[in-house]
C-alpha cells in the first residue's frame, strides 16, 4: 500500500470513537497515549524496537482520500460535519520515540503520543501493527544473531512470510536485528539490504548430471559460485562434484572462495564430514553454508556440537518468530490535558500485569560510569529530572523495600521528540545506523541478560514520585468504585 492510503488501516472502533468524540465537542481535547508491551518473546532477557521510521513515514503522509470518505459515507453511520473534518485531517500532534534498534523491556513506553484524541486514537491500529511485528522479528533476529557466535546469519524466510508487506518489513527488521543479508530481491530495491542468493534444487535437478549442474552454475557465476550439495547425497555425490567443478573452473581462473550448501539432513555430521573432504582437496577458502528450519536454539546446538559451519541461512522460524508468533504490544491513554494542565489516567484491571503506569513519561536508561555498562531503566514523570552527579535511590516497584543506591553513574534520556505539531524534528535514521545502534545496545548489556535460558532479569523501576501517583490513583479509584 501506498503511504498516502492507509488512514482506513484502521479498526473500525477507532472510526466510531472518533465520530462520538467529534459528535461530543471532544475532537480539540488532548490525550497522551503509551505504546508499550509486557513480556519478553521466547523468555528472554531483552527486545528489540523495530518500524519507528515506517511510523513516521505513515504520520507525515497519513490523509482520508475521497474514495475513503465515500466508502464511510456509504456505512451511514457518520455526519457530513465529521466527514470533512476526516476529508481535512492531517496529523498535527507530538510524538516521542526510543531510536529503531534499541533495546527495550517491559512496561517502559517505545512510543509516546500527545495530540489530540481524533488524532491519537485513529493512528493506534497502525502504530501498533506496525511495532509489533517488526520488533518481534528484530528481537528473533537478534538471538539467532548471538546464537551464531559471530558466523553470518542470512534471511531467507519471504517465501514463508504472511504476506507480502511481512516479507518486506520482515527483511528489514531482520537486518536491524544484525543478520548479514536477504534472499528478498525486494528488500534491497527498496532498503539497500544486501540480497543474496544461489541456486535451488530444480537447477541441479535441469541438468544431466548433478556435475554439470555445478559446472554451469560456475561458469555462470565464477566470483560467487555456491553449490547446493544434497539434492542426491551430500558427501558420495554432492560434495565430490562441487569440488570437482571448482578445480575444473574456479581454480584455472585464480579463484579459490566459493561456499557449499547443505540443506537437509544431520548438519553437524555431514558439515565434519564436508570439512574434511574440501580441507583435504586443498579446499580451506571454501565455506559451508547451511539450512533447514534453523533458529537461535538449534544453531546454538550446532555449534555446541562442533559443527564445522561457516554460515547460516535462516527462513521460515526467523520471518514468523514460529516459537512465540506475537509480540503483544499495548497502546494506552495514560492522561489528558485541560488549559494546560496534565490529568494522569490509569487502568486498573483483576489481572496486575494490564494495569497501567500514569502520566507523562521518560525512560532513562543508567549506566556505570566504569564499565558502560547498563544497570537499570527508571521511568520517571516527564519533567523529572535525574542528575548524575547525585546518589539515586532506585527500588522495585512490586517490592519497594528491595532498595540500592547508585554513585558512580551515567543517566541518558531514552524518549526522543520526533514530531512537534505535526512537524517531523528528527533526521530520518538509515536502516545501518538503527543496526549499529543496537549493537552498541547489546555491548551495554551484561552477558546474563543475555543470555537464553533463565536470563538474568534487567531492572526497569519507577521513579518515586510515579510510584506514589501510581499507588494513590489506584487506591483513589478502588475507594471510588467502592473496592476498597
Amino acid at each position: 500500500m501506498q503511504n498516502n492510503d492507509l488512514a482506513l488501516l484502521t479498526d473500525f472502533y477507532e472510526l466510531t470513537m472518533a465520530a462520538g468524540y467529534f459528535e461530543n465537542g471532544k475532537q480539540h481535547e488532548i490525550g497522551y497515549f503509551d505504546l508499550f508491551f509486557r513480556s519478553i518473546p521466547d523468555g528472554g532477557g531483552y527486545a528489540v524496537a523495530a518500524g519507528q521510521q515506517v511510523i513516521i513515514d505513515y504520520l507525515e503522509n497519513l490523509k482520508f482520500t475521497p474514495e475513503d470518505i465515500t466508502f464511510l459515507r456509504q456505512k451511514n453511520l457518520f455526519s457530513e460535519a465529521f466527514l470533512n473534518y476526516l476529508l481535512h485531517f492531517k496529523f498535527q500532534g507530538d510524538v516521542w520515540m526510543v531510536p529503531e534498534g534499541s533495546v527495550v523491556f517491559p512496561n517502559e513506553p517505545l512510543i509516546i503520543v500527545r495530540a489530540n484524541i481524533i488524532e491519537a486514537q485513529l493512528i493506534e491500529t497502525y502504530l501498533l501493527l506496525q511495532m509489533n511485528h517488526q520488533s518481534l522479528i528484530a528481537t528473533k533476529s537478534a538471538r539467532i544473531v548471538r546464537s551464531a557466535q559471530g558466523r553470518p546469519v542470512m534471511e531467507f524466510g519471504a517465501r514463508r512470510a504472511h504476506g507480502a508487506d511481512a516479507a518486506l518489513y520482515g527483511a528489514k527488521a531482520a537486518y536491524v536485528g544484525g543478520v548479514f543479508g536477504t534472499s528478498l530481491a525486494k528488500a534491497e530495491q527498496h532498503y539497500h539490504i544486501p540480497a543474496l542468493g544461489t541456486m535451488a534444487h530444480s537447477w541441479v535437478q535441469m541438468f544431466d548430471t548433478e556435475l554439470e549442474a555445478f559446472i554451469a552454475y560456475a561458469k555462470t557465476y565464477p566470483h560467487t559460485s555456491t553449490f547446493l550439495v544434497d539434492t542426491y547425497n551430500v558427501l558420495k555425490s554432492g560434495v565430490p562434484n562441487a569440488i570437482k567443478a571448482i578445480k575444473a573452473v574456479l581454480w584455472p581462473k585464480g579463484i579459490k572462495n566459493a561456499m557449499i550448501r547443505i540443506d537437509s539432513g544431520d548438519l553437524t555430521y555431514l558439515s565434519k564430514e564436508a570439512r574434511k573432504m574440501l580441507d583435504e582437496a586443498g579446499m580451506k577458502d571454501v565455506k559451508i553454508v547451511v539450512s533447514n528450519s534453523l533458529d537461535e536454539w538449534i544453531i546454538s546446538e550446532l555449534l555446541a556440537q562442533g559443527a564445522a559451519i561457516d554460515f547460516f541461512g535462516v527462513g521460515e522460524r526467523l520471518i514468523t518468530a514460529k516459537s512465540e508468533p506475537v509480540f503483544g504490544g499495548v497502546y494506552k491513554l495514560v492522561a489528558t490535558e485541560k488549559n494546560g494542565n496534565i490529568i494522569p489516567k490509569i487502568k486498573l484491571s483483576e489481572n496486575p500485569e494490564k494495569m497501567t503506569n500514569p502520566a507523562f513519561k521518560q525512560v532513562w536508561r543508567l549506566y556505570d560510569r566504569t564499565t558502560h555498562k547498563a544497570l537499570a531503566d527508571l521511568i520517571t514523570l516527564h519533567h523529572e529530572i535525574i542528575r548524575d552527579q547525585e546518589p539515586l535511590e532506585i527500588f522495585d516497584p512490586l517490592l519497594p523495600h528491595k532498595r540500592k543506591i547508585l554513585t558512580n553513574f551515567i543517566a541518558k534520556k531514552r524518549l526522543v521528540l520526533v514530531f512537534a505539531k505535526g512537524v517531523k524534528i528528527v533526521q530520518d535514521a538509515t536502516l545501518f545506523e538503527a543496526r549499529e545502534h543496537l549493537q552498541n545496545e547489546l555491548e551495554s548489556l551484561w552477558d546474563e541478560v543475555k543470555r537464553f535460558v533463565n536470563p538474568h532479569k534487567y531492572y526497569v523501576d519507577l521513579s518515586e514520585k510515579l510510584w506514589t501517583l501510581r499507588n494513590d490513583m489506584i487506591h483513589s479509584q478502588l475507594a471510588k468504585e467502592g473496592s476498597l
